[in-house]
């Protein structure tokens, strides 16, 4: 493969479409089509006794009303559990209308059809529903208390129990010089994409057939869905993902009861139908994450080096359990990081609560393994009084102990097997990055300035590329441009500009010839999806692998074409020549259409592939067996297992002590994601990635009362950071290709979020000397924090002399 794109800072090729406004996103399409709007759950928890629609049906342009009784066949079953796992011992599902009960604020009731928006919502305004209020359970304290039941058949509220270890840790715990136990919260946040879910379908009475276009990470497996709800022929069913505002892991989901709700109408009908989510809809009937209530028990000796790691972790999945256990799985198996652990236990309880169901968000449980691992490694450090670095380095696998097995099951049912990595490289990286040792005389700087100034730190690694697959398509049309295609769907991430990069990187071609198009049925039928890294792991080696089956395609038509053999030559510039002969040579678009013999001329070009257009072998036939007309090459790319990229991130974050705001003024990242394709895509998605982060740590909380109602479910309510709250991030980068692929590559497109709410954790501990036990933590939580135990050391100190405080 050559290299003269491979690795470049490529300008992203899909930007000056996005940001000119010629970007095609799912509400740009169907103008004319009728409306659907939903009568949601006002309740967390309430029995449904009666939907009264009488007055909606005098609103001038309603269609329809769909009630759950209007549903049939497949489509009147629960939703599917997506990833069904034998630790899931009760596993729950909505249904796409409510049927006799709700369990979460937002649930959907009814659907209206109307002649557009405004009139649809109209109507679901003339809609009464009455309820029978149930109690609620409310977060993972009320969820294990148990007083009352999410589903009343599942009294315990335990969804699932996940548990994995390796070796006996009781008496690995007994037998260690030290041990402490620390119970810590992470709260209940969700991503917020610039554009929500939506859904407009077109149904063809004609031939029987059904367009769908979706604003989702996984449009082969919505078309699934649709085709086995609603009882129609897989190759009915076509499912287009357009430009997609962002996805962040709740548009991975499928299918969501939209999804199915609206294509049943559009037949239904006989009309297009579509549907768009409002940004109160988002809030309260999408998806969450982030939630766990984790007990840590560590066993260390005195350098630091930990001897057992026993955690046990209640993760609130919602109401319902649609994407099964990924989430704890993930936090489970990645909670490990990059620590050589000789003992270690971990187990999940996933509980229902009445709130908005738990699905991966841009790092899917990996924040919170992290969080507990590294904050892990800070209590260690400070029982002792070492430097939080030592106590890592102490701790980290070394290079010449890859591959390393972690004796887990990761989310994928493949062995945790790091491929390769050099982490003692990355913490001396980042410790001369964030300049680590200077941080003393930065926080003496800081209290002449009259603020607080402290350091914090944290290392992961991050599983990146499950399969099972990804395929990739690659055609050389006659006019010499290079189609691509894969059926995994793109939100933003430059996946344009990334296979292309590959693609001509493979087939020697100029990029500007390449054009690639993602998340459509209609030109690759089978994928899998957009998630845990994968995009650049999974569709880039399969794009990869194809290009190399056009490139092998090429050389051997070219070399019949110039009568030399297919080794002695090469494509360089959409030019097929023998090395070291430039003028022995055929363009690439001219092989392109040799490969396509025809009877036919259409034009010149088409000529040169004719029957009479000189002479040819009549031993053979002209399109050899095992062999296909065309330019063109299908492959896939299955890995055996996940590779694991890894990284380093510190935070060093100034507090002002009038005010108790918080500046983070210095982010540092070091990144290993293999080779890079692209670095300066790699570089957007860290920074993306640190704003999540940040928000995480400091902003981002989903604030629900005890009744199940979402306290913030609006941008004016719900905080997150502004370009000005995003610290300057400063990156360098360490290269470990892995073993895995064709390419060496790991994933990258949720590294940066990952470590982001332990290193805060750890700066906000270390400048104020306060214990931090909960994220996020906003200013005032902090001031509340300070106050409450300087008033409880005054006390104390009161109680040992007798003077009143």
């Amino acid at each position: 493969m050559t290299t003269k794109l491979f690795g470049e800072p490529v300008r992203r090729r899909e930007d000056a479409r996005l940001i000119t406004g010629r970007g095609r996103y799912l509400d740009d399409i169907g103008a004319g089509a009728l409306a659907a709007a939903f009568v949601r759950s006002p309740h967390a928890h309430a029995r449904i006794t009666g939907i009264d629609v009488d007055a909606a049906l005098d609103v001038e342009g309603l269609v329809a009303i769909y009630t759950y009784e209007d549903l049939t066949g497949p489509l009147a079953e629960p939703l599917p559990v997506l990833i069904p796992h034998p630790q899931l011992h009760a596993p729950r599902t909505g249904y796409p209308l409510a049927n006799g009960e709700v369990n979460h604020v937002g649930e959907p009731v009814v659907m209206v059809v109307a002649t557009d928006r405004y009139v649809a919502e109209d109507a679901c305004d003339r809609i009464v529903v009455s309820y029978e209020e149930l109690p609620a359970v409310v977060g993972v304290d009320a969820a294990r208390a148990a007083e009352h039941a999410v589903h009343e058949e599942i009294p315990g509220n335990v969804a699932a129990r996940h548990h994995q270890e390796t070796g006996d840790v009781e008496p690995a715990l007994a037998a260690s010089p030290h041990t402490l136990s620390f119970t810590q919260y992470i709260e209940r946040s969700a991503c917020m994409p610039l554009e929500g879910k939506g859904v407009h379908a077109r149904w063809d009475p004609d031939d029987s057939s059904l367009r769908v276009h979706t604003s989702t990470q996984a449009s082969t497996s919505v078309r699934a869905a649709i085709a086995a709800k609603l009882e129609l022929s897989l190759d009915a069913v076509e499912v287009v993902a357009p430009d997609v505002g962002g996805g962040f892991g709740v548009k991975i989901v499928h299918p969501w009861p939209e999804e199915l709700l609206v294509p049943m109408a559009a037949i239904a009908l006989g009309r297009e139908v579509k549907w768009a989510e409002d940004r109160r809809e988002h809030f309260i009937s999408s998806a969450h994450e982030r939630q766990q209530r984790q007990e840590i028990t560590v066993g260390y000796d005195d350098e630091g080096r930990v001897t057992a790691l026993d955690v046990h972790i209640w993760h609130d999945n919602g109401a319902y359990t649609p994407y099964g256990i990924i989430v704890p799985i993930v936090t489970a198996t990645q909670l490990v990081g990059p620590y050589d652990l000789p003992v270690y236990r971990v187990v999940v309880e996933s509980v229902y609560t009445n709130t908005v169901i738990v699905t991966p968000y841009r790092g899917a449980g990996r924040p919170q393994g992290c969080y507990a691992m590294e904050r892990t490694m800070d209590r260690i450090a400070d029982a002792l009084g070492l430097d939080r670095a030592v106590v890592r380095e102490r701790n980290l696998i070394r290079p010449d102990q890859f591959p390393y097995d972690h004796r887990l099951t990761f989310q994928d049912g493949r062995p945790v097997i790091y491929d390769s990595g050099d982490y003692p490289g990355l913490l001396t990286k980042l410790k001369d990055l964030v300049g680590w040792d200077a941080v003393e005389e930065r926080r003496r700087d800081a209290e002449r300035r009259g603020k607080l100034l402290g350091a914090g730190m944290a290392l992961y690694v991050e599983g990146t590329g499950p399969g099972p697959y990804e395929g990739g398509h690659v055609q050389v049309l006659g006019s010499g441009k290079v189609l691509v295609s894969t059926g995994l769907t793109s939100q933003g991430q430059g996946h344009e500009t990334v296979f292309a990069q590959i693609v001509a990187s493979e087939l020697g071609v100029p990029i500007e010839d390449v054009e690639v198009t993602t998340g459509d049925t209609r030109r690759f039928g089978y994928a899998v999806g957009t998630f845990a890294s994968r995009a650049a792991v999974m569709s880039g080696n399969a794009v990869a692998l194809a290009a190399r089956g056009v490139r092998a395609k090429a050389l051997r038509i070219a070399a019949d074409a110039l009568e030399v053999d297919p080794q002695d030559l090469e494509i360089d510039e959409g030019v097929v020549q023998v090395k070291g002969t430039p003028g022995a040579s055929i363009p690439l678009r001219t092989v392109a259409v040799l490969s396509n013999p025809l009877r036919y001329a259409f034009d010149e070009a088409a000529r040169q592939a004719t029957q009479f257009a000189g002479p040819a072998d009549d031993s053979r036939p002209p399109v050899a067996e095992g062999d296909a007309p065309g330019l063109e090459h299908r492959d896939y790319y299955s890995p055996v297992r996940s590779t694991f990229a890894s990284g380093a991130h510190a935070a060093v974050v100034e507090i002002d002590p009038a005010t108790w705001e918080i500046d983070v003024v210095t982010y540092a990242v070091v990144h290993d994601c293999g080779n890079v394709v692209n670095p300066m895509i790699v570089e957007g998605q860290v920074h993306g990635g640190v704003a999540q982060g940040v928000g995480g740590a400091l902003y981002e909380r989903m604030a629900y009362d005890a009744d199940g109602q979402l306290q913030n479910a609006s941008f004016m309510d719900f905080l997150m950071p502004y370009a000005s709250e995003v610290p300057d991030v400063v990156i360098d980068h360490q290269e470990t290709p892995s073993p895995l692929n064709p390419l060496g590559i790991k994933g990258a497109g949720e590294a940066g979020v990952i470590p982001g709410t332990a290193a805060i954790a750890s700066a906000l501990e270390d400048a104020t000397g306060r214990r931090i036990a909960a994220m996020p933590l906003s200013p005032t939580q902090l001031y509340d924090l300070v106050r409450d135990e300087t008033t409880e050391r005054t006390a104390q100190a009161a109680r040992r002399t007798g003077v009143p405080a």
